[in-house]
């Protein structure tokens, strides 16, 4: 794997590209996984959650909750292309975007994959923010696209 440090801009600026890489593997997505996101949500619209009531909805079954599948983006996090070296630490520097564009029926198998959209120099570090889609297997339209910042301190 190649190895980039956090302070080579122009070599992570390099990785920037407009073809997404590799799949992740996949995760199901059981009516128990929704049915615990509900219990710690609180949401428990039936939408989710009542099996029987969702048959007769607009997707013949139930369907993961938005915020399920951007909170098992860790479970379907894609190999990656390049590591970021050198730092002292990463955090979560939040959102440049979130898209809800599919919905993900109770049962589906998700996976993703990202690419690299901006490389900036931070007061704290660099700033690298990627665009990610989860997709359920085979759908070529994506359940959501996240675009995630990550700050390399």
């Amino acid at each position: 794997m190649n190895k980039i440090d956090y302070k080579d801009l122009t070599a992570l600026r390099a990785q920037i590209g407009d073809e997404y890489g590799e799949w992740s593997s996949p995760f199901v997505v059981s009516q128990e996984v929704i049915d615990q996101f509900a219990d710690l949500s609180g949401d428990r619209q039936w939408i989710h959650t009542d099996i029987e009531r969702a048959k007769s909805g607009p997707y013949g079954s139930t369907i993961a909750h938005g915020f399920l599948l951007l909170a098992v983006m860790p479970q379907v996090r894609p190999p990656q292309a390049f590591e970021v070296v050198n730092h002292r630490s990463v955090a979560n520097y939040g959102s440049k975007g979130l898209r809800f564009l599919a919905p993900v029926l109770a049962g589906s198998s998700i996976h993703s994959r990202q690419k690299l959209i901006a490389v900036e120099e931070h007061p704290k570090g660099t700033l690298l923010t990627s665009e990610m889609a989860i997709h359920a297997v085979g759908n070529d339209k994506p359940s959501l696209v996240y675009n995630m910042s990550l700050l390399y301190l």
